[in-house]
């Protein structure tokens, strides 16, 4: 079989990213312990993430947003105007946090890009998915660059499709069940699961029934070979 398209996911894929967003919520648990207990304000701020994604979408802005928010709700009218202040500054840190790439990711998508083309396909703000992108001096080993609101099977086709691919003959590989994995699949593509530490719970789902175009890797360097396995 020839590979057509190789779709690579970018946060916590080709780089380091969710420990930022980890490191930005501990100062916001440590700002709130006079309101509330932890687990609480954990649940909270999950709570609020799920309910503001229709509205503001995925990234750094809209974890901000959902912090204040969050802040709001459990400090009320004793919550200090200081606390949005750091909250702010923190959203502005993750803007601008270092793009750290995982080991060997270089290496990897040269020997990535003989077995096919190579598609960067990335949610969330479109501004903040660019700097880190030009940040991280990739840019130039894609043939094409997608970055989109939101990961379903249509998105998928559509990509497919306009890049004149065959489904069957694409791959897409990332650290999302959710996102990277299921709908890639739906939409008739092969997928490859590289989960990471950390990751955000409501990119968690679990694994498809049928494992025929599926597999699960230690890290994108091993992704290659499945290719090869595959075609």
């Amino acid at each position: 079989m020839t590979v057509d398209l190789i779709c690579l996911d970018a946060d916590d894929t080709l780089w380091h990213n969710m420990r930022f967003f980890a490191a930005a919520e501990e100062a916001l648990m440590a700002m709130l312990a006079p309101f509330a207990d932890a687990g609480i304000a954990r649940e909270t701020m999950a709570a609020v993430e799920r309910r503001n994604l229709e509205l503001y979408g995925y990234g750094a802005k809209s974890f901000t947003l959902s912090m204040i928010e969050v802040a709001l709700e459990l400090g009320g009218e004793a919550l200090p105007i200081a606390a949005v202040r750091e909250i702010l500054a923190a959203g502005r840190a993750l803007l601008a946090h270092p793009v750290e790439l995982f080991d060997g990711i270089e290496e990897t998508l040269e020997r990535l890009a003989a077995r096919g083309r190579l598609v960067l396909v990335t949610k969330g703000d479109l501004l903040h998915q660019e700097m880190k992108l030009a940040a991280s001096g990739l840019g130039s080993r894609f043939s094409a660059i997608e970055i989109v609101s939101d990961k379903t099977p249509d998105t998928f086709r559509r990509l497919f499709a306009r890049h004149d691919a065959r489904p069957e003959r694409c791959v897409m590989a990332g650290d999302s069940m959710r996102s990277d994995v299921l709908p890639a699949l739906a939409a008739g593509a092969w997928a490859a699961f590289i989960p990471q530490a950390g990751g955000w719970a409501h990119e968690a789902a679990a694994p498809p029934d049928d494992r025929a175009r599926f597999t699960t890797l230690q890290r994108l360097g091993d992704l290659p070979r499945w290719i090869d396995s595959i075609a």
